[in-house]
């Protein structure tokens, strides 16, 4: 017997509810969810299995034992958050708060330091700020301390020459942009995204996790092997990353262990914490809507981008061999493009996939916004095979 899938898809998306289905029985999913909106209407809204990842099941119809998941379970979305930050920086600059062609030093004296008096606004969100790592890692309460992290990324001399090429900033991201928004308006970022973003759309969606909504959080798993489909590590790309993230002192290593020890992502501590790169909270309607609203209004209400915003976020910042995830990547401002290293919908897709599992993007052509959380990570940081079974779902339907 299958998982018991619950929701419900509109008239043509039932291939998406297939596939669903589909990752329980043959791609080890645990619990997880998928919500799609097209024209600023959810027409996907689903969800399965276990909230917390270490759950017993109960057997195979997820029927006894462990707490199910229920429509409004959230899940930590790791870098997924990425993108949540990204419209912040972005709607500062189309309320004219920000310049995104300024120097950061214009608005944070401090960052001028070690070299970097020349990177751009724009240079943080398409990762070529020369600054992917910190010589001296943050312990995770460290990194939780908005002013002492933004002492440290400000006093850190860049890897390159800011501006000239572009590697994947896993962990500074965080500190890069709370500390621009904290010195552009008064408020952390977290708060900003609450009062700003997730309220006015009535989004479940927190950088900063607060009291109230702890109990619909689920457990995560630590990350697990790839799916047996996702071919291992028998190509040349793949043992380049595996190599990159077994050498302690590779680009790749030093970027995500910029945070050191990992953090315990089922702590309450971790979880309020703010940190816009990678501990976000979401359902997969959150990121789904969230998406939705930057290409157009959410259930006839709320949009959060212009189209001028919209086709600025979404134009080709960064391309070609990403020095820390070793692999081709395109960026826009602060959104992963579609291409060989994250797969989305279509050319025009904009997003941002989380390290292991969750996704979220928008396709303006199909009008068209994603979202997917689990709780089961993997190990790969884009194209996870599970989130691409329902984006092929997604493609078919909507072709």
């Amino acid at each position: 017997m299958g998982v018991d899938v619950n929701g419900t898809v509109a008239e043509g998306f039932e291939p998406v509810r297939e596939a669903f289905a589909d990752n329980f029985a043959a791609r080890g999913e645990r619990g997880a969810a998928v919500a799609v909106y097209r024209g600023g209407r959810r027409v996907v809204d689903l969800w399965a299995g276990t909230r917390d990842v270490d759950g017993a099941d109960g057997g195979a119809d997820g029927s006894g034992g462990a707490a199910r998941w229920e429509r409004g379970t959230a899940q930590v979305v790791r870098s997924a958050t990425k993108g949540v930050a990204a419209a912040v920086l972005l709607l500062l600059h189309q309320r004219g708060q920000l310049d995104l062609a300024a120097p950061v030093g214009a608005y944070w004296p401090e960052y001028k330091a070690a070299g970097k008096e020349r990177t751009r606004v724009w240079h943080l969100l398409a990762h070529r700020a020369g600054v992917p790592a910190l010589d001296v890692p943050l312990t995770p309460a460290q990194a939780a301390d908005p002013a002492l992290a933004a002492r440290a990324v400000a006093a850190q001399a860049p890897a390159w020459e800011p501006g000239t090429d572009h590697g994947y900033h896993a962990q500074t991201y965080s500190w890069l942009t709370d500390g621009l928004v904290r010195r552009v308006t008064g408020r952390g970022i977290g708060e900003w995204i609450a009062a700003e973003i997730a309220g006015p759309l009535g989004a479940d969606l927190w950088v900063g996790l607060p009291e109230s909504a702890r109990a619909r959080v689920g457990r995560v798993g630590r990350v697990q092997p790839p799916a047996a489909e996702s071919g291992g590590l028998r190509t040349r790309p793949k043992r380049a990353v595996a190599a990159a993230y077994a050498d302690p002192d590779s680009p790749t290593s030093r970027a995500f262990g910029a945070i050191t020890p990992h953090a315990d992502e089922n702590d309450p501590a971790y979880r309020a914490a703010v940190l816009p790169a990678s501990n976000g909270i979401a359902t997969a309607d959150g990121l789904a809507r969230f998406y939705a609203s930057l290409i157009g209004e959410v259930d006839g209400g709320i949009r959060l981008f212009t189209p001028e915003t919209r086709e600025r976020a979404r134009a080709e910042a960064s391309a070609g061999a990403d020095r820390v995830l070793v692999v081709p990547t395109r960026f826009g401002l602060g959104y992963m493009l579609h291409g060989g290293a994250s797969p989305l919908l279509a050319p025009g897709s904009f997003g941002h996939p989380g390290r292991g599992g969750a996704l979220g993007f928008a396709d303006p052509e199909a009008d068209l916004a994603f979202g997917y959380v689990t709780n089961g990570f993997r190990t790969g940081v884009t194209a996870d095979p599970r989130a691409q079974a329902l984006v092929r779902a997604v493609r078919a339907a909507t072709a």
